[in-house]
């Protein structure tokens, strides 16, 4: 199967954000993929709640959900839309990371709400809560296609190895990890983060990345650190995007999979064990 990985620089205007993400999937088709992810918030990059409150949208009234369905219906294609930023209908107002993934008939096939938020202290002068913002998700999501299961992740999610293993021990082939990753930290720690995921589960990991300054015209600006990756199942980066927009491709070998889990089978080898006392 080849992947087309989707690498955008969102602002905080859904209109514009989705003219690209329909542009840049049918580069991708274009160019051979059958499925093709996008990054995280692919809808909307904004840190000003009233302003998210003013443009986002419920999932059944996304307009960035209903173009994205048709082009993977148009062009018969498997398309992860690496997360939208949702507006739910919990009673403290705050929003939904959602992931999805949708079939050849642009059917919704999965959902997957992201479980952990990056609630941190980047700096004295950088700190992030996303937690006051959207709610979290509380299960984790597989998803069957001809061509693997999908173990369904987003961004901070990476830093939580035992999701991962989870998902893998329950059959995922490929893990997505679409993000919007914090460029200080990205720097620091993606690729690592990204190659420990696979090597632990013998799984490929596909991570579509926002990257670059992300206008705003509300609230501050962000710059997330880009290098959308495709990681095999033995550890190897076989694409890095550096960090500008644009399409990469990756031929994704199931096979790899079985042959990285029959050199270390650690995925069976977990035992019970005693302690710490906490």
């Amino acid at each position: 199967m080849r992947a087309g990985l989707v690498q955008m620089t969102s602002t905080d205007d859904p209109a514009a954000n989705r003219g690209q993400a329909v542009a840049m999937v049918r580069q991708a088709v274009a160019a051979g993929a059958g499925f093709v992810l996008t990054p995280e918030v692919t809808n909307c990059i904004s840190s000003d709640r009233a302003h998210q409150r003013a443009v986002l949208r419920h999932e059944a009234d996304d307009e960035t959900l209903a173009a994205l369905r048709a082009e993977a219906a148009a062009a018969g294609i498997w398309l992860l839309i690496g997360s939208l930023a949702l507006l739910t209908h919990d009673a403290d107002g705050r929003f939904a990371n959602r992931s999805f993934l949708i079939g050849p008939d642009g059917g919704i096939v999965a959902r997957y709400d992201k479980i952990h938020m990056f609630d941190v202290n980047v700096s004295e002068t950088e700190q992030y809560r996303e937690s006051a913002g959207y709610r979290p998700g509380t299960r984790a999501v597989l998803a069957d296609t001809p061509f693997a299961r999908i173990g369904m992740t987003v961004c901070y999610d990476l830093r939580f190895p035992h999701l991962y293993r989870r998902l893998a021990q329950a059959g995922a082939g490929v893990l997505t990890v679409p993000a919007a990753f914090n460029d200080t930290t990205g720097a620091a720690h993606w690729h690592v983060l990204l190659r420990a995921r696979a090597i632990e589960t013998g799984c490929w990991v596909l991570a579509p990345a926002q990257t670059g300054f992300h206008a705003a015209s509300a609230g501050p600006p962000r710059r997330t650190f880009g290098h959308t990756l495709a990681v095999a199942p033995w550890g190897e980066v076989v694409a890095d995007a550096g960090t500008e927009p644009g399409v990469t491709l990756v031929e994704i070998d199931a096979a790899q999979v079985a042959r990285a889990r029959h050199r270390v089978p650690s995925l069976t080898h977990d035992r019970a064990f005693e302690g710490p006392a906490g």
